[in-house]
């Protein structure tokens, strides 16, 4: 018969099985990317993700069709970046559908997608930083919500769309807008010069 040193042995292990047998799952190394011998770290600086909460919430807002996993924040995006060796995202929403909305819809889509990423990048800052997504229709709320977002949700700027229904934004109606984000001294990724600068050859990382 076993003695008791045995038995509490052999009950521990079964246990240990049984308790983490099924779901022991080994965790995937992050691929690494390297120049010659040295490792380098990968930010990626275009990386979109989509919040299928603002239709939820805002039954009034017409926001586009639901998108993949890796678009929403959640683990498969970490799997994602893991297996194209990426160590930063800097997260934006794109598409800038609620340029068509009116202010205080907009006001209010803004506030989710921004709080979202805001609680999102505070959980995981050492993979995640931000860009607000204003409302540029309205540069005087554009400036508002890109001065909250950057003193009070963390963000490093703003993400921007080429045009508002065809309008360019470097036209004197947007000049508070600017002005604001140079007070601030923050980066405003205008995402119609990015696609231009990918059309003349200019490289980017995948986003996911």
């Amino acid at each position: 018969m076993a003695n008791r040193r045995q038995f509490l042995r052999a009950t521990g292990a079964a246990l240990s099985v049984a308790a983490f047998g099924a779901h022991a799952q080994p965790t995937p190394a992050r691929k690494e990317i390297r120049i010659g011998d040295r490792r380098v770290k990968v930010v990626d600086v275009h990386a979109h993700c989509v919040f299928p909460e603002v239709t939820q919430r805002l039954p009034a807002a017409k926001a586009p069709r639901v998108a993949p996993p890796t678009l929403v924040l959640g683990p498969d995006r970490f799997k994602a970046m893991d297996e194209r060796g990426i160590d930063v995202q800097v997260l934006s929403v794109n598409t800038y559908w609620w340029y068509t909305a009116d202010r205080e819809l907009a006001k209010q889509i803004v506030a989710i997608h921004d709080e979202g990423l805001s609680a999102w990048c505070k959980q995981h800052p050492e993979r995640f930083v931000f860009l607000s997504s204003i409302a540029l229709q309205y540069p005087d709320l554009a400036a508002e919500q890109l001065e909250h977002a950057v003193k009070k949700l963390g963000a490093r700027g703003a993400s921007i769309g080429g045009h508002v229904d065809n309008e360019p934004p470097s036209t004197p109606k947007y000049d508070p807008f600017w002005a604001k984000a140079q007070e601030l001294d923050v980066t405003i990724l205008d995402e119609a010069e990015l696609q231009a600068l990918l059309a003349r050859g200019g490289t980017t990382t995948s986003h996911s």
